[in-house]
């Protein structure tokens, strides 16, 4: 009896630890830059590229993702996306901080010291400016070997689940889009799909409480998805979608390529 307890609880902790594995935080910002400082900016993120890929040897993050948007927002707004992966909440909120971000880049740029690396970054930080950041919790995603490089493309398509409605959305999202999803990157015409919540507490004034992000590997395979058109789904099928988009509101979508990644 004690032996099956203990087996018990062991399998418990197993499948809470696959779980977190499976569990990444993301921290999205979005940046806005003058025409006038584009190649500045450009520069400093291929510094960073290096910085952030020290960060990750040392595990304090798991991944960087930098994007440039397409459509979907006025230039004047934004025009790039960075994505930084965590492995748990509270190193998701902690960040990287400063001395953090100079003991990186020390690292990845050994010629420079300590000052040279702050000057570098105060240089860097006049010619973007940080319009937004959001915390996001990954709690959805469909089964594929989809590998991010450079010049895939990507919809971030920002929800809101209609009040009330909070867990019915994120049901339908599961059971009724994440099948549909999963078809057509069997089809070859996606290549992965991932369901994020906001990871902090917010209000009925939330601009966004959710985001999918849809990935294709190039224009080619994004063009042939628009055009697809499911045939085989049945009354039954179609009245669940039809049920599940009432439960949110599509705020906005944002077509964007990747332009660089660590992992």
């Amino acid at each position: 009896m004690k032996r099956s307890i203990l087996m018990l609880l062991l399998l418990t902790l197993l499948s809470g630890a696959i779980w977190a594995q499976e569990t990444r935080y993301l921290v999205f910002e979005f940046f806005k830059v003058e025409s006038s400082e584009m190649y500045d900016f450009i520069e400093h993120k291929d510094f960073m590229e290096k910085v952030y890929q020290s960060a990750i040897n040392d595990k304090k993050i798991s991944g960087w993702d930098f994007w440039s948007l397409q459509s979907g927002a006025d230039s004047g707004e934004f025009q790039y996306i960075t994505i930084t992966y965590y492995d748990n909440p509270v190193s998701m909120m902690n960040g990287l901080n400063e001395e953090d971000l100079v003991k990186y880049a020390m690292i990845a740029y050994p010629h420079l010291n300590a000052k040279a690396v702050k000057d570098k970054f105060s240089l860097a930080n006049r010619a973007f400016d940080l319009k937004q950041r959001s915390y996001m919790q990954q709690i959805a995603n469909s089964k594929d070997s989809f590998k991010m490089k450079r010049g895939i493309l990507a919809s971030f398509d920002l929800m809101k689940a209609t009040e009330g409605r909070f867990q019915e959305y994120e049901r339908a999202e599961r059971e009724v889009f994440l099948p549909i999803h999963q078809s057509r990157i069997e089809k070859g015409l996606m290549g992965s799909w991932v369901l994020l919540r906001t990871a902090l507490p917010f209000g009925s004034e939330a601009k966004s409480t959710h985001l999918t992000m849809n990935m294709y590997k190039d224009y080619v395979q994004f063009f042939n998805a628009q055009e697809y058109e499911d045939m085989e789904s049945t009354a039954d099928q179609r009245a669940k979608i039809e049920q599940g988009l009432k439960s949110r509101d599509q705020k906005w979508v944002y077509l964007a390529t990747l332009e660089g990644t660590v992992r």
